[in-house]
């Protein structure tokens, strides 16, 4: 039995909101407590990229313009704490009203950002997202469409868009980083192949678990590969303190694990020479902290190149 002090804490903590998700409800609120989704993700954008100089969220461009799996995750989290309806419309719940105050400033901000663009909804607000933002535009689907006859913003659409993809190698963690951040940075690198070396990919960080982090890379055409052998065992990460701890692991995993896994580093070495732009990620910033960088000099070897850090 949960002691009944302890249980309280527990209550509180669960229905605690975080300051983006309070943004959420706000920008909803001051909104008529009701938006569809796409003018949703849209007003969020604007806002963050106007309003805010540190963004509560970031965004990838998507099918429609800039899209926030974050923002989308916490929609799910509102709605189970009754705090917007059920629904893919973004509709503030009675208690959900209650819940968007926001401190002073925040509140002022977001009601002057909304009353702005009070009339500006569907395409049009797309619209306005693709000519002052064009990055964000250039995976849309609908581009054409929306900024029909306007040959300017489809050009500059256009020079935003990252070069073709050049096959090679690259090494990226996840550390410090969005969800959106990394995949933005996966996209200007020209990355078409992820290649995921945890052995177990789970992250109590929202995105980078195996499930979540695989279909944010399918609904942006980067094909996520898991190779759980050429992982290390968390238990043997214990206890690491210095660079030379981390070296010595490395070592004795380039003895063991590599040695044992050439067909593994063949398949990442035949994807590159086959054309993709394969980019080895795990969790540390630091390439020098993770094993994923001594799987890479394996690779590099067969291909004769080395891999970049992104």
């Amino acid at each position: 039995m949960i002691p009944l002090a302890l249980s309280a804490v527990i209550e509180y903590t669960e229905s605690m909101l975080f300051e983006r998700q309070r943004l959420l409800l706000a920008l909803v609120a001051a909104n008529g407590g009701k938006l569809n989704r796409v003018d949703l993700q849209k007003l969020l954008f604007l806002y963050t990229q106007t309003c805010e100089q540190a963004p509560s969220y970031e965004f990838v461009p998507f099918k429609k313009g800039a899209y926030s799996f974050t923002a989308v995750a916490d929609k799910a989290k509102l709605t189970q704490k009754g705090f917007l309806a059920e629904g893919e419309d973004w509709q503030l719940t009675e208690s959900g009203a209650g819940e968007s105050r926001t401190p002073a400033e925040t509140a002022r901000k977001v009601d002057l950002f909304s009353e702005r663009r009070r009339g500006l909804r569907g395409d049009a607000l797309i619209a306005s997202t693709y000519r002052s933002h064009p990055y964000w535009a250039t995976r849309s689907r609908i581009a054409g469409d929306v900024l029909q006859g306007d040959s300017a913003a489809l050009a500059a659409i256009a020079r935003a868009k990252p070069g073709r993809a050049v096959a090679g190698l690259a090494s990226i963690g996840y550390e410090g980083r969005s969800l959106e951040g990394y995949l933005n940075t996966l996209l200007k690198a020209g990355v078409s192949v992820l290649c995921d070396v945890r052995k177990n990919p789970l992250s109590r960080k929202f995105g980078f678990s195996k499930k979540t982090l695989s279909h944010a890379c399918a609904e942006l055409d980067i094909r996520y590969e898991h190779l759980p052998q050429l992982g290390i065992a968390s238990d043997a990460r214990k206890d690491l303190k210095s660079l030379a701890d981390y070296q010595a692991l490395f070592k004795q995993y380039e003895q063991t694990v590599l040695a044992n896994e050439p067909d593994a580093v063949s398949q990442i070495a035949a994807w590159v020479a086959g054309g993709a732009c394969v980019a080895l990620t795990c969790y540390e910033a630091l390439p020098e902290y993770c094993h994923r960088t001594r799987v890479a000099r394996a690779v590099g070897k067969r291909i004769g190149a080395q891999a970049a850090d992104l």
